[in-house]
């Protein structure tokens, strides 16, 4: 277990280092450098903020002099463990809050009350904190608040009760969850209980509360099987498990003698229903409630779902309850590695304000997640996403989404990714085969239009662009705002000779992506020099992208 940081803010202001060789911080300028950083937004602050807080306004250079001072003192003091706690930049000084523990009461005493800090601002900072201390509160109530200690959502399906006594319908209920179970696992959004375990729970009356505390779920999926005359009928419930509220309810019937043949088909939908309603009941928890009090898996899950959803508000969100969930489990890969992602989609879909910065941060990530677990096939998925996407380099991405698949060959993301690849390197008929593996491992993924989205481009690598318009428009019927999706319309249209449509869908494209240009396209996209890339630019240019683009730069300049 590696060295923490303990910080108590109220009373006697107390920071020392448990967790490896002992260290306590007794300076009092030393303390408020750490409060001040340990109270930040993701703990992170300038150089000239704190200069100014700590030693005052009158003389820049002095400050200059102080700040680097302190650093370097606390540099000694915590020896070995400074680079754990601190990143140090020009401009920036953070503590990383992953290893920062919070200690002591709130009701201790005033905030910082030991603290005999003269400066005017520090003063002046920390009365308006005691004014309203809700953000540093919550920093207290963080660990108490939350509920679920896990970064997904725990989910069974118990085995359907049977209704009269034919032995093999009982057999055929209990298959039904078993593949219920199958399906679900292939998620890297939850964690299904074994199938073996729910059998247990299902040999007597069903009981929520029992069913919650033994096998520590949040959701549950029951129902009933029955015959009915030359029919099988399945009766679905969906379950929340901390109050046993039905969320929905699906009924399935097809002919007796085509059940087992018929039922993975069918089962899409209340699989599709599961990942879809718990998507949506994250959200509104996080909408709903102070972070605080947002259990874990919600945070993740809701994370996740806004990532990909096309308003901007919903993507920029989506990072701080990533973030926030990878303070609270630093420990685990799939958190770093979705954060991670975040940070390539930033960047690739053009909307980052700083590429080098989030490119690094995105490789952090990635990185952080490998260091956890080296076999996680998801980290692996995605750092292999990041090292294509933004650092174009495709031989990496191949070793990651090879090395993914070998740890786990149901991984669909890892399959879709490496679809990808396959089509920006033109080989279509790899690249068709591959997503069409990942859509058939993955029926639960709140977000189905990148997957169509990626099909529709390697269908454009094959040179089959009529599949490919049905997989575009498939994908922006759910994300009308999705780039590469827009690029990929505008391409098929192209390409099957229907001009118009190709010229209003680039109008379309620039409508909702005004900064995109063909340059820009050249200059980031891993594919632009390839025969698949090169057959999106003729298609763009072809279709008006450069007019309508600088007129609606000179649009905005005129504005």
């Amino acid at each position: 277990m590696g060295a923490t940081l303990e910080i108590s803010l109220f009373g006697t202001c107390l920071v020392r280092v448990t967790g490896g060789e002992p260290c306590e911080i007794r300076g009092a300028k030393h303390r408020a450098l750490i409060a001040l950083l340990a109270t930040a937004p993701l703990g992170r602050r300038t150089r000239s903020y704190l200069q100014t807080t700590l030693w005052g306004l009158a003389d820049y250079d002095s400050g200059h002099q102080n700040l680097r001072r302190a650093l370097s003192d606390l540099r000694k003091l915590f020896g070995t463990h400074f680079d754990r706690f601190f990143h140090i930049t020009n401009g920036d000084v953070e503590i990383d809050l992953v290893h920062v523990t919070y200690i002591g009461d709130p009701n201790a005493g005033p905030f910082l009350d030991d603290l005999n800090v003269s400066a005017r601002e520090f003063c002046s900072w920390a009365a308006g904190v005691h004014q309203n201390l809700r953000q540093v509160l919550a920093l207290y109530q963080l660990a108490p608040q939350r509920t679920k200690g896990h970064a997904r959502p725990r989910i069974t399906a118990l085995p359907l009760a049977v209704l009269g006594n034919d032995p093999n319908l009982r057999i055929l209920a209990d298959w039904v969850a078993e593949e219920t179970c199958r399906s679900l696992s292939r998620s890297n959004l939850l964690s299904v209980i074994s199938h073996l375990s729910s059998c247990a729970m299902a040999q007597k009356m069903i009981n929520i509360t029992e069913v919650r505390n033994t096998l520590e779920v949040d959701y549950l999926v029951t129902g009933t099987l029955r015959r009915q005359g030359s029919e099988m009928i399945a009766d679905f419930e969906f379950v929340d498990a901390a109050n046993g509220t039905i969320l929905w309810n699906r009924h399935l019937s097809c002919p007796a003698d085509q059940f087992t043949d018929e039922l993975q088909g069918r089962l899409v939908n209340v699989i599709q229903s599961i990942g879809q309603s718990i998507a949506n009941s994250a959200i509104e928890c996080v909408r709903d409630r102070p972070m605080p009090q947002v259990a874990d898996h919600d945070l993740v899950i809701a994370g996740v779902s806004l990532m990909h959803r096309s308003p901007m508000r919903d993507f920029i969100s989506s990072r701080d309850y990533l973030i926030e969930a990878s303070t609270r489990m630093p420990k685990s890969p799939d958190v770093h590695a979705w954060l991670g992602k975040w940070y390539v989609l930033s960047v690739f879909k053009g909307f980052t304000t700083d590429r080098a910065g989030d490119t690094q941060k995105a490789l952090d990530c990635t990185a952080r997640a490998l260091d956890i677990d080296p076999r996680s096939s998801f980290s692996l998925t995605i750092d292999g996403f990041a090292q294509n996407n933004l650092l174009k380099n495709m031989d990496v991405a191949e070793k990651r989404y090879s090395a993914a698949l070998d740890v786990n060959p149901n991984e669909s993301l890892s399959w879709l990714l490496r679809g990808a690849l396959m089509a920006f390197q033109d080989d279509g008929a790899a690249a068709i085969r591959a997503t069409q593996t990942a859509r058939k491992l993955s029926p639960i993924d709140p977000f189905s239009y990148y997957y169509d989205s990626l099909a529709s481009t390697a269908y454009i690598a094959a040179e089959d662009f009529t599949n490919a318009l049905i997989c575009a428009e498939k994908s922006l019927c759910v994300n009308d705002r999705h780039l590469s999706t827009l690029r990929t319309r505008t391409t098929t249209l192209h390409f099957l000779g229907q001009h118009e449509d190709a010229r209003a869908s680039a109008q379309d494209l620039i409508r909702r992506h005004p900064g995109f240009s063909i340059d820009e396209y050249k200059l980031n996209h891993p594919s632009a020099g390839n025969r698949a890339g090169q057959r999106v630019i003729e298609a763009l240019t072809a279709s008006g992208i450069h007019e309508q683009n600088s007129k609606i730069t000179r649009r905005n300049m005129v504005d």
